[in-house]
């Protein structure tokens, strides 16, 4: 079996784990945290043991890669974050007009 067959490469910015919905940058973030595969599967136990060993290989044999992958994932997800902050849903314009109200009414505070 070749270790990319345990991957579902969705598109540049999303590898799963075939069968799952987790993205290997999960595993990998717990990994480089210092977190040893049996530890990684009790924060999720929906991964099998297997599954987080060849996320692991898989970084090892292809760091840079899989580095420059979750960094531009970072800043993907920066760049959506700040956008979003700039132009609210409708529904958090309400929700924020709610907290500025309760912030006046003294019942609200950071």
């Amino acid at each position: 079996m070749k270790l990319e067959n345990m991957f579902e490469f969705i598109n540049p910015t999303a590898i799963r784990i075939k069968g799952t919905r987790v993205g290997i940058e999960i595993v990998i973030e717990q990994f480089l945290k210092g977190a040893d595969p049996r530890e990684i599967q009790r924060l999720y136990p929906t991964l099998k043991l297997e599954q987080i060993y060849a996320t692991i290989t898989y970084y090892l044999f292809n760091k840079d890669e899989i580095d420059d992958y979750i960094a531009k994932g970072i800043e993907q997800f920066e760049a959506a974050y700040e956008e979003q902050l700039k132009n609210p849903t409708p529904g958090i314009k309400r929700l924020m007009k709610i907290k500025a109200e309760l912030e006046a009414q003294g019942y609200y505070s950071e």
